[in-house]
């Protein structure tokens, strides 16, 4: 009689676990939008979540630590005129955040110190490109002021965030809607899933695809697609009966996939996480109230099941923690925040060992904040790989003021209103001007703190 062998891995026995009632983040109005995206980011010092808001598009930014209820008169980010669709936090700085919009728009936006004591509706820059609406943001892995977006006009831009230039744009490479778009490790491909059920890694710089998938999945619903260990692509999506399905690709050999599992019948878009160190992908399904992992190796077959998280509320988004925001002292080796309908909830990914130690098998060093490039030397076509940290001693992050070009100052701050009130058809108001308006801001903000000041001090004698 022949035994089954079970197959070796420390990562076997992970295990999710909610945190407490007090440590979640109540009574907050996710937004009731169908897009795809996942509708919250965060990082080890703040949570952001797109919300339900009138008069416009906005999302909730809240420092981590401000758990339990959260007042209804909380702060918000709120510059867009139409529904926000899709946040992201910037890699290399935690107070820098980017937005995209129904209203075509992309906006960057800085968190102060501590979150928000205001709502914020200025925008530190306002990205201009798009036709339609904007449904995809990612921000490079390993250049700094480097951002993407992807819209329903099926156009990608990469942008220098610090100049506000669209520096390159691909208009002819997706005819269709694209459905996701992602970098690989450091930065130097791009790997597209689209409506014309193609996959394509892209070289951006070039603008040349450099590699076509026709159909990885023979359903119609929308494919993700992310570079996993190596060089392989690991992709979500349907078949023709509509059931779920993950499959694994090996770049060199794109006629077949290395595999692919029929995982259930539903209809919400598998969204995939990717963890280089451990090579754990984590599937969120939009709808669905369970979390799927999976181990990548280079065994067959290749993709391997090791267990599933199920609560009873369904999630309408999720938020991945970065690593270097993880309790190593619990051997949490991920984190999610599953968004309900009124809630937030983080869910920690396990692994259950005795020893307080560090556990240095399960934290390799781990990608850090620290960009290895400018932006103006990525786009001169320079690559780096990722600086990378160690988690045993705690990291502390060291402040990177997030520079915005002077012209780009000038033009927000003078030439916009010129083109709107000129009628002479001149689009750059003269330095004098300029100077001017600056020195009045800084009068007008002068004033406001003695205001506050002034309201604090009576608020106290009340």
């Amino acid at each position: 009689m022949s035994r089954k062998v079970v197959r070796s891995s420390k990562y076997r026995h992970v295990f999710g676990q909610p945190m407490k009632s007090d440590q979640c983040y109540d009574d907050i109005r996710i937004s009731q939008n169908t897009w795809d995206s996942n509708f919250c980011s965060v990082n080890p010092l703040y949570l952001a979540m797109i919300v339900e808001a009138s008069g416009g598009g906005a999302f909730m930014v809240l420092p981590l630590s401000k758990c339990g209820r959260i007042d209804k008169a909380q702060p918000l980010v709120c510059g867009h005129t139409a529904v926000v669709l899709d946040i992201e936090w910037c890699p290399h700085n935690d107070h820098i955040i980017a937005s995209g919009s129904e209203d075509c728009t992309v906006m960057i936006w800085e968190i102060p110190e501590g979150g928000l004591t205001r709502p914020i509706t200025e925008p530190l820059v306002t990205l201009e490109g798009h036709s339609k609406r904007v449904g995809i943001l990612s921000w490079h892995p390993t250049a700094s002021n480097v951002l993407l977006s992807a819209g329903c006009d099926n156009v990608i831009i990469i942008w220098n965030v610090s100049t506000a230039e669209k520096v390159i744009v691909m208009d002819n490479l997706h005819p269709d809607i694209i459905y996701s778009a992602c970098w690989n490790i450091n930065g130097s491909k791009l790997l597209t899933s689209c409506k014309d059920k193609k996959l394509r890694v892209i070289e951006p710089r070039k603008k040349t695809v450099t590699l076509e998938k026709e159909k990885s999945h023979d359903g119609s619903r929308p494919v993700r697609a992310i570079f996993v260990a190596g060089d392989k692509i690991l992709t979500t999506g349907f078949g023709k009966m509509s059931e779920r399905q993950v499959a694994l690709w090996d770049m060199k050999h794109m006629s077949e996939a290395m595999t692919l599992e029929e995982l259930d019948v539903g209809s919400g878009v598998l969204i995939p996480f990717y963890d280089p160190d451990s090579n754990i992908v984590y599937l969120c399904g939009k709808g669905d109230s369970s979390i799927r992992y999976f181990e990548v190796t280079d065994e067959a077959p290749y993709v391997h099941y090791l267990s599933m998280y199920s609560s009873k509320e369904s999630q309408r988004g999720i938020g991945y923690m970065p690593k270097r925001g993880l309790d190593v002292k619990k051997c949490e080796i991920a984190r999610f925040y599953k968004l309900h309908e009124r809630r937030c909830e983080p869910i920690a990914m396990t692994v259950p060992r005795k020893s307080d130690l560090f556990q240095e098998d399960l934290y390799p060093d781990t990608i850090g904040p620290e960009p290895a490039l400018e932006a103006e030397e990525w786009f001169g076509g320079k690559d780096a790989d990722p600086i990378y940290i160690s988690l045993k001693n705690e990291y502390t992050v060291k402040s990177r003021e997030f520079k915005v070009c002077k012209k780009v100052l000038d033009v927000k701050d003078g030439a916009h209103r010129a083109h709107a009130t000129s009628n002479s058809g001149s689009h750059m108001l003269q330095a004098p001007a300029v100077e001017s308006l600056i020195e009045e801001m800084e009068k007008l903000k002068v004033k406001v703190q003695e205001h506050e000041q002034r309201i604090t001090e009576l608020e106290g004698k009340a």
